[in-house]
């Protein structure tokens, strides 16, 4: 896989280049900041581009970077490191793209297998969330949760924490040990109960159920 890395850390910046090359992926691109990565994909084609979301130019230079990328190279996979697991990170990384995107905590990418892993789900075009912060926004006290986020079951919730972590049907289906029908039936109820009606596309059902819930939770912080 061909991979492009902007990180301003210089220590973590080796680390991941070296568990890169140790993976086997071919490093097209490597800089501190997001202008020069702009700058250095403009000639050289990248699979995904690994992106530290508070870089340069700004605080959240990563996040910037990233709208110009997906602007300029639509069907470029985008990979989003932090230290910080934080639902507004989430929500602004969802509203760049719908597929092909990640976000995950950089102390959790410090293996081959974890890393490659991470990197061949968005290659197949899967939202990959860090687990932690789905978890933590699913698995609040019931009172605490927004009337409309509320009247999921017990079994929707979990399947709408898998959804948040871009997991397939077939891969809920697994996870939850149920057919594939029962996570389908599950999410058309999880769809219906979110007021996303059949008028919307698939894809984008998904996306707006895991962003719906997301924001519930953000406005009753």
């Amino acid at each position: 896989m061909r991979v492009a890395l902007a990180e301003d850390g210089a220590l973590f910046r080796e680390g991941l280049l070296m568990l890169l090359k140790a993976a086997g992926h071919e490093i097209v691109a490597c800089a501190a900041g997001g202008d020069e990565l702009v700058a250095m994909l403009r000639t050289r084609p990248a699979d995904i581009a690994i992106l530290d979301i508070r870089m340069p130019p700004e605080p959240d230079g990563g996040l910037v970077t990233a709208e110009r990328l997906r602007a300029a190279h639509p069907d470029m996979g985008l990979l989003f490191l932090s230290h910080y697991a934080e639902s507004h990170y989430l929500m602004r990384i969802l509203e760049i793209g719908t597929d092909a995107i990640g976000y995950r905590l950089k102390e959790k990418v410090g293996s081959v297998e974890v890393l490659t892993d991470t990197l061949t789900r968005i290659g197949d075009g899967e939202i990959v969330i860090e687990p932690l912060l789905a978890k933590r926004l699913v698995e609040r006290p019931r009172a605490e949760r927004k009337d409309l986020v509320a009247a999921l079951s017990e079994r929707e919730t979990d399947v709408l924490k898998l959804m948040a972590e871009g997991r397939s049907n077939g891969g809920i289906a697994g996870q939850l040990f149920v057919t594939p029908k029962a996570v389908e039936k599950h999410i058309a109820n999880i769809f219906g109960k979110l007021g996303l009606h059949a008028d919307v596309a698939e894809d984008h059902r998904r996306v707006l159920a895991v962003l719906t819930y997301l924001r519930s939770q953000r406005d009753g912080e």
